[in-house]
């Protein structure tokens, strides 16, 4: 078998790393920052005294790329939430409800008003509907009734946080395999999974010690400056160093679409979508097991809440990252003590993470130009979940992608 190097640690690079192994390939990983993970990071705070997920990330039990990864890495890192229950609160009105799906394919959880979400009828999810046969030229406003409580305590709610975008830039067509890979498969595929104790925990730390045990080497701070080729990629530039390849030797790029961009030329990849914000709390909540809830008619769209710590999330964010850092802490921390009924004063103690380039442009634009792993060079891959798995920018999309990339490289 040939070696892969790996350029990138984040989630598509490590599950490529993983696929090559396991096909029989020796690998190595270059990594720039002095940690693997990318997005899906964590990292002692010293302010909080904790461990911290630089994002928070909620994962789907029908979300099988995730599953057959950490199946590959022996990870046990997620709790699984025994039911399909997605908990909501208004903080205007107070009013509380859940979106509860059904076990089975057959939804009919839409048909029970204690099901669904208050004011709205089974001809309100009809909509979803039109996601599936949409081109990539439509957005999602234009398929739903703006008009409609469902669209405030459902369907926005629920595609900002998959996507990442405004709904009337939103392309339509990516919520398609979201709801046939889950939703439309029943709650069964539905249920949330989300990390017991940190993401790195669950997802990263565990491929890297099977990486290890295969032999693979993983180089941190290891920044790749260039790629040198000669008809297909003959070195990879490193500061104050060249590697060679070998003859059938490979070479994946995994990094972010913007960054992809400088490493190989030919490709016009998206470019960078919208920002999330996060913001963590050291706090004693008292839960047992990690839970979450979403929030409407609030800054804060989802709030996750662990034993020690409650950690907020605000997916396109816009303006809200050019605001104070302390103005933010304290909004959001009324919105959600106000939520759960805990104490509004004193603010605990907070760290904001501002990520202002979270996602690619998951816009009808930005969809033309995804790449699929192949490229003009023939040694040459790319993963990512900008890449064209058909999936939005999800821990699912860069799990997939990383592996359709090995997938390409070993096809006869």
């Amino acid at each position: 078998m040939s070696h892969v190097h790996i350029i990138g640690a984040g989630l598509a690079g490590l599950s490529a790393a993983v696929e090559a192994v396991q096909l029989g390939h020796s690998v190595s990983v270059y990594e720039g920052a002095a940690q693997a993970g990318g997005r899906c990071r964590s990292y002692e705070d010293s302010h909080l005294g904790q461990i911290i997920d630089n994002g928070n990330h909620l994962v789907l039990s029908g979300n099988t790329s995730v599953k057959r990864y950490c199946d590959a890495i022996s990870a046990d890192g997620f709790h699984i939430v025994e039911t399909a229950r997605f908990p909501f609160c208004d903080i205007k009105s107070g009013a509380r409800w859940a979106i509860d799906i059904n076990e089975g394919r057959f939804p009919s959880w839409v048909f029970s008003a204690g099901r669904r979400a208050p004011g709205t009828t089974a001809l309100d999810y009809l909509p979803g509907l039109k996601m599936l046969f949409a081109d990539q030229r439509a957005v999602i406003a234009d398929l739903l009734d703006q008009a409609s409580p469902a669209y405030t305590q459902f369907w926005e709610p629920l595609i900002l946080a998959v996507l990442n975008t405004p709904l009337d830039q939103a392309a339509a067509s990516l919520m398609r395999p979201v709801f046939t890979e889950t939703l439309m498969k029943g709650g069964v595929h539905c249920r949330p999974m989300i990390a017991h104790h940190s993401l790195a925990e669950a997802l990263i730390d565990p491929a890297l010690a099977y990486l290890k045990s295969y032999g693979a080497q993983v180089h941190f701070g290891c920044r790749v400056a260039g790629l040198i080729v000669d008809g297909a990629v003959t070195a990879i530039s490193l500061p104050g160093d060249t590697r060679t390849l070998g003859i059938g030797d490979s070479v994946v790029v995994a990094v972010p679409s913007w960054q992809a961009q400088k490493l190989v030329p030919d490709v016009n990849p998206p470019g960078a979508g919208e920002g999330i914000l996060n913001i963590h709390y050291a706090f004693q909540s008292g839960v047992k097991e990690p839970e979450f809830l979403g929030l409407v008619s609030s800054l804060t769209q989802w709030v996750f809440v662990r034993p020690d710590m409650a950690s907020v999330t605000v997916s396109a964010a816009g303006r809200a990252l050019a605001e104070q850092p302390d103005v933010l802490a304290a909004r959001c921390w009324a919105e959600i003590a106000g939520a759960y009924g805990w104490a509004a004063e004193p603010l605990p103690p907070y760290r904001v993470i501002k990520e202002k380039r979270a996602t690619f442009d998951q816009s009808p634009d930005g969809l033309k130009r995804r790449s699929g792993p192949e490229t003009s060079i023939p040694n040459l891959f790319l993963a990512g979940d900008w890449t064209a798995t058909g999936l939005p920018a999800t821990i699912e999309g860069a799990i997939r992608s990383g592996a359709r990339a090995v997938a390409a490289l070993s096809a006869p």
